[in-house]
């Protein structure tokens, strides 16, 4: 299970989002309104938030016992031992009962490192192995619509897994039992930001498709729930409500992005003086 401090930079360490013509491009990797020197937390439990409660695994030697252990007191701030441990464990025992806890782990660590390839091959794993890892789901759901690209190979192809692994996370999430490691108000938050992070992800994916009112409640969906919302989706949701001709309420959601400290606040701000412009001379559409 990763604290609530690890799942919202898995959030927001995409970076700022970027209108290119009548696309969406990324800019680069980075914090939005965070440090990227800042070290992620430790992830204080071994067990990713998952619906699956395994049976009691094999017996497994001292060795492997030993590397499991390795792996988890190595610190999140050094990730990349943290990786390199993941790495050598999961080479080396391939078919550990700890795996889906390293592919889980690896899976944020590779994402905060910017090795976006290894985060969506890791991940797959991770879901072939434990379909029910709605936090992974989550991840994988938001980060490859956001990272597609004129270089991305089946565009088409990525979409539709990234649509399928965020529709899941969201339906099996509010079912996920509460682990005795956290506290009611703990589960709850770890629950809201996997949600949001699949709504987001969803949402930007009805945006790529110009399915605009779909991508509206998405977006919405994401920012009730997220207890630290991240800008990027007010962004989207005001691109959104723009294609849509919703012009007060593309201001109101540029308006909270640029008010968020971070790289986009300056295109925010812009985004919300054009739609404020926009209300006042052209007919918003019905909603």
């Amino acid at each position: 299970m990763i604290r609530k401090r690890m799942m919202w930079m898995t959030a927001a360490a995409l970076g700022a989002m970027l209108l290119t013509g009548n696309g969406i491009a990324m800019a680069q990797y980075g914090s939005s309104g965070q440090s990227q020197s800042q070290p992620p937390a430790q992830p204080p439990a071994p067990k990713p938030l998952s619906l699956d409660n395994a049976p009691a695994p094999a017996p497994v030697n001292a060795e492997e016992d030993a590397a499991f252990k390795a792996f988890q007191d190595s610190p999140m701030t050094d990730l990349k031992k943290k990786i390199e441990l993941g790495e050598a464990f999961a080479q080396k025992y391939p078919q550990s009962r700890y795996l889906t806890v390293i592919y889980s782990v690896l899976t944020s660590a590779y994402l905060n490192t910017g090795q976006i390839e290894k985060m969506e091959e890791v991940g797959d794993k991770e879901v072939a192995l434990n379909p029910n890892d709605v936090q992974v789901l989550a991840v994988l759901g938001q980060t490859i619509p956001r990272v597609i690209n004129a270089k991305t190979a089946d565009p088409a192809k990525e979409l539709d897994k990234a649509e399928r692994y965020a529709k899941r996370a969201i339906e099996i999430t509010p079912t996920v039992p509460k682990p005795d490691t956290l506290t009611e108000e703990s589960f709850a938050n770890a629950k809201n930001i996997t949600l949001a992070m699949a709504h987001s992800g969803l949402g930007l994916i009805y945006v790529r498709h110009a399915k605009y009112p779909e991508a509206i409640t998405e977006l919405e969906a994401s920012v009730k729930v997220d207890p630290t919302p991240d800008p990027v989706n007010y962004y989207l949701l005001g691109l959104a409500n723009t294609k849509a001709s919703h012009f007060e309420d593309a201001a109101t959601a540029y308006t909270k992005c640029a008010s968020i400290p971070g790289q986009m606040q300056a295109t925010c701000q812009k985004g919300a003086e054009e739609a404020k412009k926009l209300a006042s001379t052209e007919l918003s559409a019905p909603k």
